[in-house]
């Protein structure tokens, strides 16, 4: 699915999930309770609900990604040892073939690297060092791809977290208002106590949905970067160590 229509059902589901929580189930929920309480926070309260399940959406995703797909099907190390022991027995088919079995983004980096480097050792026409040198190119450029399916949807969670925190404070800017145009509409002497409440407990929600959206995006992004640089390391150390069988075998 491209990531565009990705992010935009993300957001008609989650928004409609959204209302529907505000305005029907918290809405119908006895006076005095916490869910009555979050509704009435005010129609940001739907915006917050929006922004946290797609917040969950794209962690559920993020997950999948880096621990299904990006990982590949077992071990990486498990999978290198093996694949290391086939390229020295110069059993090129076969790396390949553990490469596709494993998947994953180490195993698609490194198969771009074998599969051109399979291509080119029977040709006499290119020496040893371009060899390695268009075999190097076919690894940059696989890891050029690879590398932006590990970040999709970081910068979104990034920026999500940031704008829900943007909202809580929205939100409690206008409780206040709210609370204080209720101290200000005295009639009789007396306080409508009622409209300072609602006021109060607007800010109040709004500040705490605010906050635990833009604390939840935060901690996701950053134990998904990384994840990420692990995935890189893993990877650059991998391609290292081929390359330099390869040139082993070229005697450089």
């Amino acid at each position: 699915m491209k990531q565009s229509l990705f992010i935009t059902l993300n957001f008609l589901i989650a928004f409609a999930i959204g209302y529907v929580m505000w305005g029907v189930v918290f809405k119908s929920q006895p006076v005095g309770t916490i869910a009555h309480s979050v509704y009435q926070g005010g129609p940001l309260v739907v915006v917050l609900i929006t922004i946290f399940l797609m917040l969950v959406a794209f962690i559920v995703e993020r997950f999948i990604s880096l621990y299904r797909v990006a990982k590949g099907t077992s071990s990486v190390q498990v999978f290198f040892k093996k694949l290391i022991s086939l390229l020295q027995a110069n059993d090129f088919d076969g790396a390949l073939a553990a490469c596709d079995k494993q998947r994953g983004t180490t195993a698609n980096v490194l198969r771009a690297g074998i599969e051109r480097y399979r291509q080119l050792k029977d040709d006499k026409s290119v020496d040893a060092e371009k060899r390695i040198t268009l075999t190097q190119s076919a690894i940059d450029e696989a890891n050029a791809l690879e590398g932006p399916l590990l970040e999709r949807n970081l910068i979104a969670l990034s920026t999500i977290a940031s704008i829900a925190t943007m909202v809580g404070l929205l939100g409690t800017t206008i409780g206040m208002i709210r609370a204080f145009a209720a101290t200000g509409n005295v009639e009789g002497g007396v306080i409508d106590a009622q409209q300072l409440a609602i006021g109060i407990s607007e800010a109040l929600v709004n500040t705490a949905g605010g906050l635990i959206s833009g604390i939840f995006g935060i901690l996701f992004y950053n134990f998904f970067v990384n994840k990420v640089d692990a995935f890189n390391y893993t990877t650059d150390e991998a391609t290292f160590e081929v390359l330099q069988l390869l040139k082993d075998k070229e005697g450089k």
